[in-house]
């Protein structure tokens, strides 16, 4: 099996172009780095208000070098290290994320507009025969 080739590369037209990366897998289909967007709209809040890394991240209370790997969108950060540095810069998470799924669609070409999710039906049961290994115990889920 081939694996695909990866080329990082500036978006176009964005306001954050210079700062802003999309990955183009095979094919030419670009794939954004959630990462990297989450990174940049932090970084981009924190310097608006005029905060340093050092004064983030102790309000935070993570260390100055991962939040500086999460601002270049070199780490992951997990839900609970996001909502931390939100609080610290004093920023709803919710705002975080709408920025960055705005940033997300312009890259993919994708009119932010028609992003609404209401009319999306998540099905809360799992159809016959899909997981005829897994047994419930307890309300826990376990392989048979």
């Amino acid at each position: 099996m081939e694996v695909p080739s990866l080329i990082a590369r500036p978006l176009q037209g964005s306001p954050a172009a210079a700062e802003t990366f999309q990955v183009t897998v095979k094919g030419g289909r670009p794939v954004v780095l959630l990462r990297q967007e989450i990174g940049d709209v932090l970084r981009d809040a924190r310097r608006r208000q005029g905060r340093t890394l050092r004064e983030v991240s102790s309000v935070a209370r993570v260390s100055l070098g991962y939040l500086s790997e999460v601002e270049r969108g070199q780490k992951e950060a997990s839900s609970e290290l996001l909502a931390s540095i939100c609080g610290a810069l004093d920023v709803p998470l919710s705002s975080v994320l709408s920025s960055v799924s705005r940033r997300v669609a312009q890259a993919e070409h994708v009119d932010p507009e028609a992003l609404d999710v209401d009319d999306l039906h998540v099905p809360d049961t799992v159809p016959d025969g899909l997981a005829a290994d897994v047994n419930l115990r307890d309300g826990l889920v376990s392989a048979a």
